[in-house]
């Protein structure tokens, strides 16, 4: 029997080929070592899905999983985990995900599903306590998530299902297809809703009515309480809590780390037209927050007149304001609303998407593409109806979106001209609304990062808001001040791999990055220790939880060196290296990230020429049989 509380102890396996669905309970050694949602994807994978099998066959798995601390008391406890080898990048992939979709599953019952094979016809899954069923769903196939997710709440009879689904782009095996959660929360990145696509898997609907087990409570809800009091305390926790991410819009524009014209730029001059101010004074219609979070950092947004009359949304990130407003030159917000709700109803990585539409207009500018190339679309820059028109034929596979569905990689392979230079992605995967010429350390984490190009793996903060108070809380007075200077290079590799190795861990917990845990920093190393601790019962320290983030992000790295990826692949684009930017307070700056990753290897214990982990990291965090299988001597 499974010996610790705050998980359900249990699992789904299933094999869609089949249509077999197996219970497994849960193995203590397996959550010790790899503590959930993260971890427990990463060792699957690694355990499942070898170097020669293709994203989109039956062989990939599609894992969805949570951790010990989602659907507990702990605020921001809403998180699950995506993990699937990505088919847009060919390596690991994830995507993390809020909402109401992993305390459900807990509540059910389930810890995770783990998704293998591919259903003869479309199916969808209901998962309600014992009662686990795979259904037909060849009458949602095409449906917008939506529409989807109505007919199953009809067929059902009970409104409290929570979904995850897949739009039309994910049918259609678009590469960065997301797969949605209510309430409208995307697992975005990675791809991961062209895996689901891949399986004929529409929808998963969950509905439970247990709860997560505590080991301590009284100690337990005291630390939560703590933690609740210290967010709502937080200088940052009513601007975070009024503006949600967008309130970003503004400080990233002045730092210059706000990527305009597919990076050409890093300050948008029609910033104050997409700004959450703006946003909020226009469309604001009420706060929404994710299971049990005090911040509740999204917002329902309505447009009330003109041609967009009636887009409604309840999650506008700074993410989608940067690649569907700035990225584009886009200062129609009205539109960008209507674009969000679009990604959102076809199941679009609003990141990947705009990046990718970005890169085509560039394309576009320096006559490497033309009408003949795009079916006659002009791709001029800050055209919202042409945006609009483009996330359809992306979604639909239609046309000149057939190209752009592939990703901004292949779709320069397959252009050529040139075309390579231009694309602002990182191991396949588009860079979001960073700049690492503006700050240094998100420069870094945008190569380091195992999924490809991501802000959130290291999620770097400190220097980018310059918060000194945090900096020296977390680290001492010894790395003042350049560890909060976003132009400085000392001390970044540090900074980044203690981000990495954290969010590991929040990753595999079930907690969120963006609340307590980096955004406002209530809740670190000891915070989250002392919290598994007394919601599992395992003898949780601070060290302890060190290593198993440690030994979870070394076992991602080694899933890419099974698949050819060396310190060859950690690099940022051309222009990062030899275009100045050109504005805010990174004006004149270029960043060249080689030479930080000398001493970002040596402090991971990987080899430095190859950027691969050495067998002497991977036998201290218990790993020999990883470096026996890459031959690493």
């Amino acid at each position: 029997m499974f010996p610790y509380k705050g998980y359900a102890g249990r699992y789904l396996r299933v094999n869609l080929t089949t249509g077999e669905i197996q219970v497994c309970e849960l193995d203590a050694t397996f959550a010790e070592t790899w503590l959930g949602g993260n971890g427990f994807g990463t060792k699957i994978l690694w355990d499942e899905v070898g170097r020669d099998v293709d994203p989109l066959s039956p062989d990939n798995r599609l894992i969805i999983a949570t951790g010990p601390i989602c659907g507990t008391l702990m605020p921001n406890s809403s998180r699950s985990e995506v993990i699937a080898k990505s088919p847009l990048t060919g390596i690991y992939g994830d995507a993390n995900v809020g909402g109401m979709f992993g305390p459900e599953l807990k509540f059910a019952g389930y810890d995770m599903i783990i998704f293998e094979g591919r259903a003869p016809e479309p199916v969808y899954l209901v998962v309600e306590d014992d009662r686990v069923q795979l259904r037909e769903a060849r009458h949602l196939w095409g449906k917008t998530v939506s529409e989807a997710q109505a007919l199953v709440q009809q067929e059902l009879g009970d409104d409290n299902f929570k979904f995850a689904t897949i739009g039309p782009a994910g049918e259609n095996l678009v590469r960065y297809a997301s797969i949605q959660m209510t309430p409208n929360r995307s697992a975005a990145r990675s791809g991961v809703g062209a895996v689901m696509g891949s399986k004929r898997l529409k929808c998963i609907a969950v509905r439970g009515f247990g709860k997560v087990p505590i080991a301590s409570p009284r100690e337990f809800y005291e630390i939560a309480v703590q933690a609740h009091k210290k967010l709502l305390q937080n200088e940052f926790y009513k601007p975070v809590s009024r503006y949600g991410t967008a309130g970003l819009v503004t400080l990233m524009n002045r730092m210059g780390r706000f990527p305009t014209k597919n990076f050409q730029m890093g300050s948008f001059p029609f910033a104050d037209d997409i700004s959450a101010e703006t946003l909020h004074d226009r469309y604001f219609v009420n706060d929404v927050g994710c299971f049990n979070c005090p911040i509740h950092c999204d917002k329902v947004y309505r447009v009330r007149d003109g041609e967009f009359a009636g887009a409604a949304t309840n999650s506008l990130e700074y993410e989608t304001l940067g690649s569907l407003g700035a990225g584009v030159w886009n200062n129609n917000l009205a539109s960008i609303i209507r674009a969000n709700v679009m990604c959102d109803e076809l199941g679009l990585d609003t990141i990947s998407a705009g990046r990718t539409i970005a890169f085509a207009m560039e394309l576009w500018e320096k006559g490497i593409l033309t009408g003949s190339d795009t079916g006659g679309i002009a791709l001029e820059w800050g055209d919202y109806n042409t945006i609009l028109d483009l996330l359809q034929h992306v979604a639909h596979r239609q046309g000149f979106g057939n190209l752009l569905a592939e990703g901004t990689r292949r779709a320069a392979a397959l252009i050529g001209k040139g075309a390579e230079q231009y694309a602002m992605e990182v191991k396949g995967q588009e860079i979001a609304a960073q700049d690492g010429r503006a700050q240094r350390s998100m420069g870094l984490a945008h190569v380091t990062s195992t999924r490809g190009a991501d802000h959130l793996k290291g999620f770097p903060v400190l220097d980018e808001t310059g918060y000194p108070s945090e900096g020296v809380r977390r680290y001492g007075t010894q790395y003042m001040p350049e560890i909060v200077d976003p132009l400085a290079t000392r001390y970044k590799p540090m900074l980044v791999i203690d981000g990495e190795n954290f969010g590991a861990v929040i990753d595999s917990s079930g907690n969120c990055k963006s609340g307590g845990t980096f955004v406002l920093a209530e809740i670190y190393w000891q915070e989250m220790a002392d919290a598994i601790r007394t919601a599992t019962g395992m003898d949780m320290t601070v060290e302890r939880l060190k290593t198993i983030g440690e030994r979870i992000y070394n076992l991602q790295r080694c899933y890419g060196v099974l698949h050819g990826i060396s310190r060859k692949d950690d690099r940022l684009p051309r222009r990062f290296k030899e275009e100045p930017n050109p504005s805010g307070h990174a004006k004149g700056q270029t960043f060249d990230v080689d030479p930080l990753l000398d001493e970002y290897y040596q402090l991971r214990g990987w080899d430095v020429k190859t950027g691969i982990p050495t067998r002497a990291k991977l036998r201290e965090l218990g790993l020999e049989d990883v470096a026996d299988r890459l031959g690493i001597m």
